[in-house]
């Protein structure tokens, strides 16, 4: 019954007579028709804390980003100055006692630290002039301990804020998924909070929970004009009794939001983060729940499978993916604000970078990059130390702040920066942006189904990107391309592909290189889609990668 009653309170709350919806602001770039605007981004994931302060106080803040966005995309497709990417993931940006912000006081109104709510506004709209889009980080599973529902709920027993939590007379004594405390003591009471006592979880089986956490997605998608959410934690949303992830209840919930967003704004994107393998995640797609989840099980198997130079870990993982999602619902990324730094996995091996962002931009799905991964920043846990600020130049402070900044640069700021990368055509950062503007340029890169293609080598993988079926039962017409990564820690020679039948349509093909040098002219393809053994390259330099455009002769 009390399930049954949220979805109704989700739909009506989100029906579109409630308040007026706000006409998008116009978008400056071009976007291929399919099944949604994000098939055709590349993200960003911003610590706005971290990315560049524009009023030296050392703290990041939201105008800082506008001052940079001609970094990120300035808007002319046409340049090669930018890093080109197409959409922001801001790290919460609500006001929130901790440096983090993952635990609000105040859902509708930006941390003081970041600026203010016209300030979020100025941003969407130079955002939008330059083809960026926003997803902002949305806290569903918990508030802060400082929260005011919270503090009235914990400090009054009768108070209309208690049943917004999950409180317990006795201590039930189970523990959470990692073993950890998730009942914390307050008076001669427990309450649940299953990351921790300072952010207690909310109790979606009172439908005022669900009512505010709807009003508060609606006021930032519709009057603040996010275009889109990333959900944090939601697999943990809704406990029945010591089950406390991934439950029915959650699945049910989800599926009545999801689908309330989609009634006022159908092209608002919802992200949510489910870190479990692949399994786990698939169900939140297939029952529409979310747009796309991102991949945790894809990041991880590209990181090992670099480290051990085989890319049978990466090819498992993406095959598994492309098998159980609907068409590329699901967000690639390497590492993230989480996890150690991808670079110092990879023990500062520049050439392992490059490879690792070179799969992420070659394969399907939304690619998602993690501020300052694309200079190679290094950074291990405690979590401060993978936020730490940008490094912008080698100048006092890293270019990031003419004050103090509120956590020390890594040490390698003088060498490893955006000014000295932009200027250095092999470096990582130029890596990452001829792939990102080489994905724009490419639909099929985008949106085009993949067929892995057999190689000589098990150290080097190929596939093929072609085109897909759409919604319409009909393929796009998309030019194919054969991507080869190299994974092997040594240049390779006389590395040959086949296949067997396949998709490619039979006759000649013309190979012209869009990424990396090749030596092939020709591919002929029989009427199976097969082709005979062709070596592209006589040297395919260690970690390297090629993409190759197939135009078809008539």
């Amino acid at each position: 019954m009390i399930r049954n009653l949220q979805t109704i309170l989700i739909f009506c709350l989100f029906l579109p007579g409630f308040t007026s919806a706000k006409e998008p602001t116009p978008l400056a770039f071009d976007s291929v028709q399919g099944d949604g605007w994000w098939e055709d981004a590349v993200f960003y994931e911003i610590f706005v804390r971290s990315f560049y302060d524009s009023d030296g106080d050392g703290i990041g803040d939201l105008n800082g980003i506008i001052q940079k966005l001609d970094y990120l995309n300035d808007g002319d497709p046409t340049t090669q100055s930018d890093l080109g990417i197409t959409g922001l993931w801001l790290m919460p940006i609500m006001e929130s006692p901790s440096y983090h912000g993952y635990d609000c006081i105040d859902y509708r109104k930006v941390d003081g630290d970041y600026g203010s709510n016209e300030g979020f506004q100025a941003l969407m709209q130079a955002c939008h002039q330059r083809g960026i889009r926003i997803i902002l980080d949305l806290m569903l599973n918990h508030t802060s301990s400082q929260h005011p529902w919270f503090q009235s709920a914990r400090s009054d027993v009768n108070s209309p804020y208690r049943s917004w939590y999950i409180w317990s007379g006795v201590d039930p004594g189970f523990q959470g998924p990692w073993g950890q405390t998730v009942w914390h003591s307050s008076g001669n009471s427990y309450y649940y909070g299953i990351f921790w006592s300072g952010m207690p979880d909310l109790n979606y089986s009172n439908p005022e929970v669900t009512n505010e956490m709807s009003a508060i997605t609606r006021f930032w998608i519709e009057e603040m004009g996010a275009d889109g959410l990333r959900l944090d934690a939601i697999r943990h949303l809704i406990e029945e009794g010591s089950s406390l992830s991934d439950t029915d209840a959650t699945h049910a919930w989800l599926s009545s939001y999801n689908q309330g967003i989609n009634a006022f704004a159908p092209t608002a994107l919802t992200v949510g983060e489910i870190w479990s393998d692949t399994m786990d995640v698939v169900p939140y797609i297939q029952n529409n729940e979310l747009d796309i989840a991102f991949e945790f099980q894809i990041a991880t198997a590209i990181i090992e499978s670099i480290n051990s130079s085989r890319p049978s870990q990466w090819k498992d993982a993406l095959e598994f993916a492309l098998q159980e999602y609907p068409r590329h619902r699901f967000g690639t990324f390497i590492t993230n604000h989480d996890q150690n730094r991808v670079m110092t996995q990879f023990g500062s091996n520049t050439d392992k970078a490059k490879l690792a962002a070179s799969l992420l931009l070659t394969m399907p799905g939304t690619p998602f990059i993690y501020y300052g991964e694309e200079i190679g920043m290094t950074g291990a846990k405690p979590d401060e130390l993978i936020r730490t600020p940008l490094h912008w130049d080698d100048s006092e402070q890293g270019g990031f702040t003419n004050g103090t900044p509120w956590q020390s640069l890594n040490s390698d700021f003088p060498d490893r920066n955006i000014a000295a990368q932009m200027q250095d055509p092999d470096s990582l950062w130029s890596t990452y942006r001829d792939l990102v503007h080489l994905r724009r340029t490419l639909p099929i890169l985008r949106r085009g189904a993949l067929t892995f293609i057999e190689t000589s080598s098990s150290a080097v993988s190929c596939f093929l990107r072609h085109s897909a079926i759409g919604k319409d039962g009909q393929a796009e017409k998309m030019t194919p391309v054969i991507v080869v990564h190299n994974f092997n820690f040594r240049d390779m020679s006389e590395v040959s592909i086949q296949a067997g039948p396949g998709p490619l349509k039979p006759g000649t093909y013309t190979l012209r290189s869009k990424y990396g040098s090749i030596e092939a002219q020709t591919l002929e393809v029989a009427e199976d889609g097969s082709f005979a053994a062709v070596v592209l390259a006589s040297n395919l330099p260690t970690r390297s990668t090629l993409v190759i455009e197939l135009l078809r002769q008539f």
